[in-house]
């Protein structure tokens, strides 16, 4: 066959492969979707809403600054360095870190693909032995003994004529904004984990020391009552026993503080990449975190942009939307380029001279045309995925927005109520020293006193549990914002600045507001099967 005959053969099938995708992509969609098969990314909705619950007892204000370094505001010089500490050292944000240089390297392999997938260059020597050529009737003759010298390169390039090959590219490049935002989010989780670590063991220590103060208080009316006893004053050995019942109930409440307090000590350690060590030296005792009475929260259309495990999800949709097309590429015929240059002589010299140069060109098609439904069956499984991670990107909103909700709750209602323990914890002291000094002077009993100095314990331990519970509220609600990621770019800027290298290796990956990355969902399509959305709330 001439090749014009060839062309007109490949032209026929081209055509009818045209004709037989009007099913799947009519040609209109094929050339506005760039020459790709298959539904391109377009928006989906994500559920938000308009204000927060509690907007009413504050005013949500954006400042970027603040929440980019939230743990600043509790003013914290202890604080401020196990936060640099940890994300210098933590093994996990590490370990996040190289899925985005894994991500990285499976992007550059996609790209690849776009030119020809096989490249080969092969060389090989042999020593062939063959009969002469003579009549069987000679048994006698000897096999003859030639030598082979060979080499040559190969090459078989599929073309990207449905757009396989480009959608596996922004399939990877959406992996890899995925794997950076995974990196960010689990950064925002680490920086989240310690503050509320360190606020914990704060809460602790301040719990401790009220016990420990109390207890004092407490060995002192026991040495009383232990004084007057043995003076046989009116003092009975009932008040005795049960001076010393509470002070031993005093005593033991320390107990299970100190291990919540060395257990926080132990998973701040694990948090900044080291084994477990007593902190004391380090952090030593200090107070609980105060909390500003002013916050800056934004609103909630902000975590779409700000939360980076919500931005991921995003991005994992977006990348599964593109496995849609790659999966209906296999019901169109695919077309090759395949070539092969050759040498070949019996002697090495020889293997350089003109004549012993061989090889073929030319193109090809292979076309899977009994599939017996496993090619459909592909494209609705890849379409039921992406909805499956579309529903898991929504859920995700919703989640960040119970979650902002919940430590606003906290915050506020934590506030009000260590105001009332406060005035609660003056009356308290306030009638403890009166009761004291009406019971060395016999104008109350025991009982008395044990009641009101029981309350003051009570009263100052909730105290303390408030003031903790407020700060971490604040922490709560500025981790569920999605804020600290940043401290990654403030790193890289100061490394790159003095020609160094962040410490965590930071990925270098694009974070882009979300609005100019639209959310993915296919377009109307049989093969699809999923309508067009509308654009996110910005």
């Amino acid at each position: 066959m001439s090749q014009a005959g060839i062309f007109r053969v490949y032209a026929f099938v081209a055509a009818a492969a045209l004709v037989f995708a009007t099913g799947c992509t009519s040609p209109c969609e094929y050339v506005g979707n760039g020459f790709k098969v298959g539904p391109n990314y377009k928006p989906a909705p994500a559920p938000v809403a308009q204000h927060w619950i509690d907007q009413a007892d504050f005013q949500p204000t954006q400042n970027p600054e603040v929440l980019a370094c939230w743990w600043k505001v509790f003013n914290d010089s202890k604080l401020n360095d196990l936060i640099s500490c940890a994300f210098k050292q933590n093994l996990t944000l590490k370990e996040a870190g190289f899925r985005v240089l894994e991500a990285r390297a499976q992007l550059g392999i996609a790209r690849g693909d776009l030119f020809p997938q096989t490249q080969t260059m092969t060389g090989s020597y042999q020593r062939i032995g063959e009969p002469f050529n003579i009549p069987l009737k000679t048994p006698t003759a000897l096999p003859g003994f030639y030598d082979q010298w060979n080499y040559g390169f190969n090459l078989n390039w599929e073309l990207d004529f449905w757009g396989r090959f480009r959608r596996a590219v922004i399939a990877a490049e959406d992996s890899l904004q995925a794997s950076a935002y995974g990196y960010d989010a689990v950064l925002v989780t680490l920086l989240g984990d310690m503050a509320q670590n360190y606020v914990r063991l704060r809460t602790d220590q301040e719990r401790i020391k009220l016990l420990q103060a109390n207890a004092e208080l407490q060995r002192g009316i026991l040495k009383f009552v232990a004084a007057q006893l043995e003076a046989r004053f009116r003092q009975t050995e009932l008040d005795y026993d049960q001076a010393l019942s509470n002070l031993r109930q005093t005593e033991a409440q320390i107990l299970p503080l100190a291990i919540d307090a060395r257990q926080a000590e132990n998973l701040l350690c694990i948090l900044m990449g080291m084994p477990p060590a007593n902190l004391e030296a380090m952090l030593g005792i200090g107070p609980i975190p105060t909390a500003p009475s002013e916050v800056a929260i934004g609103i909630p259309a902000d975590l779409l942009r700000r939360r980076p495990d919500v931005r991921q999800n995003e991005r994992l949709a977006a990348a599964q939307a593109e496995q849609i097309g790659i999966a209906l590429t296999d019901l169109y015929p695919a077309f090759f380029i395949n070539g092969n240059l050759g040498w070949t002589a019996a002697n090495f010299p020889d293997l350089f001279k003109n004549a012993a140069f061989n090889g073929t060109v030319g193109p090809s098609f292979q076309w899977n045309v009994l599939n017996y439904g496993r090619i459909i069956n592909n494209v609705r499984y890849q379409d039921s995925r992406f909805q499956e991670l579309l529903v898991a990107y929504q859920q995700s909103v919703l989640e960040a927005d119970r979650e902002v909700e919940d430590g606003v709750v906290t915050f506020l209602r934590s506030q009000r109520r260590a105001k009332l323990l406060e005035q609660s914890v003056v009356a308290a002291d306030r009638a403890v020293k009166i009761v004291v000094f009406q019971y060395q002077n016999g104008a109350v009993d025991f009982n008395r006193y044990a009641v009101i100095e029981q309350n003051l314990v009570t009263q100052q331990d909730q105290l303390a549990q408030a003031r903790g519970q407020v700060a971490q509220g604040l922490v709560l609600m500025y981790r569920a914002m999605g804020g600290g990621w940043e401290i990654r770019l403030a790193a890289g800027a100061d490394n790159q600045a003095q020609g160094q290298q962040a410490p965590p290796n930071p990925p270098a990956a694009p974070n882009p507001p979300v609005e100019k990355i639209p959310l993915p969902r296919p377009s109307n399509g049989e093969a699809g099967n999923a309508p067009s959305a509308a654009p996110a709330t910005p």
